[in-house]
This record gives C-alpha cells, sequence and structure tokens, in this order.
C-alpha cells in the first residue's frame, strides 16, 4: 500500500469529506463578506505549493521501514484526519470558550491513558510535548517539596537536568548498572543524604530503551519518603505488553507512582506535539491556580488551562487523539498490535546480530530499539567505522539506502559489556535503531543484511 501513512486514497477521500462537513457546520452560523486582504491568486498558490512540496522532498523517508534511525514515523491517517477536521475550526483547549468540544475530547483521551496506566482518581493534561509534560511534573514535585533536589539516571533523557536548572532545582545523575538502567544500590545511596525530594525513573529510556526497575524502587523510595515521577514519554504505551511479551512488575508498579508522562506523539501513532502528564493526586492542582479577567466565564467546570503551565493549545491535538482511541484503542489488542510488531521485529533483529561475524549486538532490547557495532578491536575504529556506515547507508545506494543512527557511549559501559573492546578513546559511538513502525517486522532480514554489507565495507 503506498500513499500517506500507507491510507493515501481513503485519506484523500475523508479529508475532502473533512472540508465539506466543516464548511456545513460553518453554513450554519449564517453568510458574510471575506475580507479581500486574504485573498491569493490561483497562479500564486500553485507556485507556491510547488516550492513547498520541492522543500519537503529534502526528508528522510520516515514512513518507510529502511529508515531506522531515530524516533520518526508519521501519524496514523485516522490522527491525520482528525487534525485536520478540527484544525479548521482551530479550537484551543486552554479554556472550555475556546472548544468545549474539544476540551471533552481531552479529557475522555486523558482518563483511558490514566486507565492504561493503572490510575483511577487522577488529574491531567495534554501538552505540547514530553519535555513539558516533564517540566510541569517536576514543577509540582519542586512545590511539594521546595529546597530538595531531584535524582534520575544517568541514562534518563537530557530533559530533567535541562528542566532542573530553568526550575532552580539540584539535580543528581545517578549512575546506571550494565542493562542501562538506575542503579538502586547508588540511588539509595544518594536518598540516605536526605537531600532528595523526587526521584524520577524512566520506563523506556530513549537510548537503548532500558526500563528501570520501578517496582524495586518503589519501595526504597517510599522509606525515605520521596516522590516518584515516572518518564514514560517513549516507553509508556509498552505497558500494553505487560504480562504477556514484557515483564508485568516494573508496569504495574507506575499505578502506585505519584506522576507519569507519556507521549502520544511517540507510539500513540500522533502528529506533533502530543504529550501527556498524569498525577495521582487531582489535589495537586492547587499548584496551578490562577485566574483571568477574561478567560474563564463561559462555565464553573475546571478549565484545562486551569490544570496546566501552557496557554493555548491545540485542541486539534486532543481530537486527533480521540479519533485514534476511537479506531485503535489504547488496549492490548488495538494499539498494543502496533507496538508488539516493532518489538518482535527489535528481538529478531537481535537474534541475528548474535550470530553476525562483522556486527556485534550492543545489548539485547527491551522494547523497540537495537544498538550495535562493527566487530573491530578498538573503540576508536567501531566509532569511526559507526559514523561511517550511518553515512554510507544513506548515500551509496538510493534504491537501497538504510537510514541509522548513532549512540555515544562511555569506554566503561561498552567494556562492562564487551570486555574484548580495547578502550583506547573515553566514549565513543555505536549504531542505533528504533523499529516504531509495525513495518519493520517484515523488514529485518534486508536491513540486517545492508548493514552487514556497510560492515563488511561492501
Amino acid at each position: 500500500m503506498t500513499g500517506v501513512g500507507g491510507a493515501g486514497e481513503w485519506l484523500g477521500e475523508w479529508l475532502g469529506r473533512a472540508v465539506r462537513a466543516v464548511g456545513a457546520w460553518e453554513e450554519r452560523f449564517g453568510g458574510y463578506v471575506r475580507h479581500p486582504a486574504l485573498a491569493v491568486g490561483g497562479g500564486e498558490l500553485e507556485s507556491a505549493f510547488e516550492r513547498l512540496v520541492e522543500r519537503l522532498s529534502g526528508n528522510y523517508p520516515f514512513f518507510h521501514p529502511r529508515y531506522a534511525g531515530q524516533m520518526l514515523k508519521p501519524p496514523h491517517p485516522a490522527a491525520v484526519l482528525g487534525y485536520v477536521t478540527a484544525m479548521l475550526i482551530k479550537p484551543n483547549n486552554h479554556a472550555l470558550d475556546g472548544g468545549p468540544p474539544t476540551a471533552h475530547m481531552e479529557r475522555e483521551a486523558v482518563a483511558r491513558l490514566a486507565d492504561m496506566f493503572g490510575y483511577g482518581t487522577h488529574l491531567g493534561h495534554l501538552t505540547s510535548s514530553g519535555t513539558i509534560a516533564n517540566l510541569e511534573a517536576l514543577f509540582v514535585a519542586r512545590e511539594l517539596h521546595p529546597g530538595q533536589g531531584i535524582a534520575y539516571s544517568a541514562e534518563a533523557h537530557y530533559t530533567h537536568a535541562r528542566m532542573c536548572r530553568v526550575l532552580g532545582v539540584e539535580g543528581h545523575a545517578v549512575p546506571a548498572d550494565q542493562r542501562g538502567r538506575i542503579d538502586l544500590d547508588a540511588l539509595e545511596d544518594l536518598l540516605r543524604t536526605g537531600r532528595i525530594g523526587t526521584v524520577v525513573l524512566t520506563a523506556g529510556t530513549t537510548g537503548l530503551g532500558a526500563v528501570d526497575p520501578i517496582h524495586e524502587a518503589l519501595g526504597i523510595c517510599r522509606r525515605y519518603g520521596t516522590r516518584i515521577h515516572v518518564d514514560a514519554a517513549y516507553g509508556g504505551f509498552f505497558t500494553l505488553l505487560a504480562g504477556q511479551e514484557l515483564d508485568p512488575a516494573p508496569w504495574r508498579a507506575i499505578a502506585e507512582c505519584d506522576s507519569v508522562v507519556v507521549d502520544p506523539h511517540k507510539h500513540g501513532l500522533q502528529p506533533y506535539g502530543c504529550g501527556a502528564v498524569l498525577f495521582r493526586d487531582p489535589a495537586v492542582g492547587r499548584f496551578y491556580v490562577h485566574d483571568s479577567p477574561y478567560t474563564y466565564f463561559t462555565s464553573d467546570e475546571l478549565h484545562l488551562g486551569e490544570i496546566s503551565l501552557e496557554c493555548s493549545r491545540a485542541g486539534a491535538a486532543a481530537a486527533a487523539l480521540w479519533f485514534t482511541f476511537e479506531l485503535l484503542p489504547p488496549t492490548r489488542q488495538g494499539l498494543g498490535e502496533v507496538l508488539a510488531a516493532g518489538r518482535r521485529a527489535a528481538l529478531a533483529w537481535a537474534g541475528l546480530l548474535e550470530k553476525s561475524p562483522v556486527v556485534e549486538l550492543y545489548q539485547r532490547p527491551e522494547l523497540d530499539i537495537v544498538a550495535y557495532f562493527p566487530n573491530l578491536p578498538s573503540l576508536s575504529e567501531i566509532d569511526r567505522k559507526s559514523a561511517e556506515m550511518m553515512e554510507r547507508g544513506m548515500t551509496d545506494d538510493p534504491a537501497r539506502a538504510v537510514y541509522l543512527s548513532t549512540f555515544q557511549v562511555a569506554a566503561p559501559a561498552l567494556v562492562a559489556r564487551h570486555p574484548g573492546v580495547h578502550a583506547d578513546a573515553p566514549g565513543g559511538r555505536v549504531l542505533r535503531s528504533v523499529l516504531m513502525k509495525p513495518e519493520s517486522e517484515h523488514a529485518v532480514e534486508p536491513l540486517h543484511a545492508r548493514v552487514e554489507e556497510l560492515a563488511a565495507g561492501i
């Protein structure tokens, strides 16, 4: 199947229906005179559109299974349809008077996310990104534990160190173990100092897809009276596989943590930007309290802007997520099928890498990220060859191009996993692939074959 997101024909038809449906809605309010300042000529439009298409053609083919680099894939056509339909109206989910229908859709979609994580009562909303969602969670953490620091794994996303600086909070990076997870002994040593108010645990690191032992950390943190925030921006939807394909313990423990972040614009098939933050205790809404002389006047209900640091937010993002969940619900049989295919692809590739004479598996994948490197004796050679393989993969043979990414590793981390490598540099690059698209499941063997050719210099 070809076309936008693999469904070009029906998306084209339904986008036309979306325009007609919104046009019919507009007609209910009567006609008016459009201002000539908004008019554009047909020739100008065609010329500008051609330039737009030409500029966009320089993108990498994120839709194709041969793109196995970063966490990028097109939104599902249903999400595009939901987004565009609402965008033509342009509701603002900051306040109910900016878009009552999409505000209610947001609450319903967020409730489904909360249910996915095992939260009953909750406070939550969508955000423009995982960065902002994590900022909000750490903001609440600061308000609850003023003067105390925030701890996170050295393998956690860099946003936590950055947001600690933004919030004026002392951040503490905790060493990771040999699987890229937070080291619980090092964490407890830090908690004994009494300097930590909140611990960030990661359900799927963006580097290797490692899942922190949330269930084990929970008891430790509770002994020291620290809050727990779970950054599941990348990996959160994998909770749909818990108990079947994945060990349920860390995923089930999220229900007992104080807050969690997930990005529907990653595994939730949504356009950018669509993040979400959820708090287990709705009472933390008191930290957002504010008033506006002109905003919150159409309803006594809680407005989404009253539980968010952001102001204007696209109601179209809520409509897109709500509509997608109507078709692919956040269940094992719905959206879980998409994640399961990507994880099967990662495990299958790991099996091929373990047998390869020219490429080594860096560590066995937990989710859908595979890290690997050319089989060379020293770290400096691995670094150089990895960069060369990524570049050649994109440029040597357009018909068979593969798009990979690199991941910077420290020498001790590499040697701990592969003692035979000579650590002649403090760090270096290995190769990394995120197999987010379910189509990757059917592309593993040709991907692997091409990577082996690149490693062998063919």
